[in-house]
Order: structure tokens, then C-alpha cells, then sequence
């Protein structure tokens, strides 16, 4: 199968999944203090075919720079990208908090606890409990490196095995969503879908609450590093999909069939059995 072909089986499975964002209302708050990220585009070229966008965007970025230079590139991505891979982790407990994330960790609880009086406390420290350990393992397991579109980078070129935003989102759904929460309810939250800049968090509402109320959780952004703040805080405009949710969940009751597929910078190509929606 041609790219173009390939690519339009994505872009119309993709379209089955989203929901519909236009004319929906509303405004951001913006937290005092509140760290903000830039996006970056190729030469000011934006593309609507994400999974065009991902082979342009990689050549379009080499041939902006000189034999010499990239040359360098690939030396600093060999050094940097492949030495951490193959580095020996120190041990530890998939469920274990560091010493220095345990004041975050109890912040976080405390704050999912106030989303509603109905949260059970001892459920909300659970849940920040599981996040950090979560993001803590994830971010050794990734090896992350630089910053997250250069390790969107280290992916693509498969210098990495994952990395991409969704799948520290689904890792950290999944391992959640092990916690049988019945106080407190996960979501799938979506910004920029279907775009290059697509980025993908976990949303974490009181049970039966609106997806708009709940608190963001996400380390991609972060270095894999856990930041949490409330959905309507974020600079970012995020969508609930629901649909993707219940395909993340029923891929891990089937024993992970296989890696999935999303709109992200720098994604490296995979077949056309994995997911193909986005």
C-alpha cells in the first residue's frame, strides 16, 4: 500500500473517533505563575495529513541544516539518545514514591479530594500515590532525554522504544485504572487532535463530574516529570474522548494486542495493524 493511500485509511479512522469541537464555548483561566510551552513549526508549515506530516517534517527539518551540522546531530543523538538506553537503572518498587515526591504527592491527594465531598480521601492518596510512582517508572523505563518534541525525535528515529505523549497517557490510565476507583472517575483528554501539536493527558474528575472540572495529570510536557493542575487552568483547550478511553481499556483486557497510533511531532512510522485512528 502507497503512503497516500495509507494515510487516508488513518485520517478517515481518525475522524470516526473525535468528537466534534467546533462551536463549543468557553474560555481558559490561566493559574498565576503558570508555566507555558511553545510549538514550533517546520518552516511555518502546518499540515492537516498528520501522517504526511511525519515523514515532511523530519526531512523538511534536515534539510534545513548543513552536511556538517547534521553530521554533528546524529553524533549528539548517539551519545545522548543510545548510552542512557542500555544504562543500568537503580531499583525500585513499581509502586514505591520517591522521598522528594511524597509533599507533591499528598498536595495532589488533597487537591482530588476537594474536587467533591463525596471523593473518599484514602482513594484520592491512592490515586497520587499511584501517579507519581507511575510517572517515576515510566520516565526510567522511557530513559527521557532533552526535550519532549527532541524525544519525540529519539522515538522516531528509533532511539527509543516509547515516549510519545499518548503513550505516557496510556500507561498512566492503565495503571490508574487498576486501581478500581469508585469515588473518582479517569478520562481521556485530547488537545490539538488530529494535528502535529496533538498532545494527550490524563483527566481525573470526581465520579459522575464534568469532564471540564476534572484536574490534569501529565508528564510528557514535563521531562517526565508529574505536573497536575486543574483542565480549565492549562493554557491548552483539552476535548474529552471517550471513545479512545474505552479502546485503551479494552486493548489491555485483550492483552495489548499492539502499539498504538497517534498524530504526534516526529512520529516514527508503524504498520498498519497497530492503531490506526490517529
Amino acid at each position: 500500500m502507497n503512503g497516500c493511500a495509507k494515510s487516508l485509511r488513518v485520517s478517515e479512522a481518525k475522524s470516526n473517533l473525535l468528537r466534534d469541537q467546533s462551536g463549543r464555548a468557553g474560555h481558559l483561566i490561566h493559574a498565576p505563575g503558570q508555566i507555558t510551552f511553545g510549538y514550533v513549526s517546520c518552516g511555518g508549515i502546518f499540515y492537516t495529513d498528520i501522517h504526511s506530516s511525519m515523514i515532511a517534517l523530519p526531512r523538511c527539518a534536515g534539510s534545513c541544516i548543513p552536511a556538517t551540522r547534521r553530521l554533528a546531530v546524529v553524533f549528539i543523538i548517539l551519545s545522548a539518545g543510545v548510552a542512557p538506553t542500555i544504562a543500568k537503572q537503580e531499583p525500585f518498587s513499581s509502586l514505591e514514591v520517591a522521598k522528594n515526591d511524597l509533599p507533591k504527592a499528598q498536595a495532589l491527594a488533597t487537591q482530588l479530594a476537594a474536587l467533591s465531598p463525596k471523593v473518599d480521601p484514602k482513594e484520592a492518596k491512592a490515586v497520587a500515590e499511584c501517579a507519581y510512582a507511575t510517572a517515576r517508572r515510566l520516565r526510567s523505563q522511557y530513559h527521557m532525554f532533552g526535550t519532549p518534541i527532541f524525544n519525540n525525535f529519539l522515538v522516531y528515529h528509533g532511539f527509543r522504544k516509547r515516549g510519545y505523549c499518548y503513550q505516557w497517557t496510556e500507561d498512566l490510565f492503565l495503571a490508574l485504572d487498576a486501581l478500581k476507583l469508585k469515588t473518582l472517575q479517569l478520562h481521556w483528554g485530547e488537545a490539538y487532535a488530529g494535528t502535529w501539536r496533538e498532545n494527550n493527558c490524563l483527566v481525573v474528575t470526581a465520579k459522575g463530574q464534568p469532564f471540564e472540572r476534572g484536574m490534569i495529570l501529565e508528564a510528557w510536557r514535563h521531562f517526565g516529570y508529574l505536573r497536575w493542575n486543574l483542565l480549565l487552568s492549562d493554557e491548552d483547550r483539552y476535548f474529552e474522548n471517550t471513545k479512545w478511553a474505552a479502546r485503551v481499556r479494552s486493548r489491555a483486557a485483550a492483552a495489548k494486542t499492539s502499539e498504538p497510533r497517534h498524530g504526534v511531532a516526529f512520529q516514527r512510522r508503524v504498520t498498519a495493524t497497530e492503531k490506526s485512528s490517529e
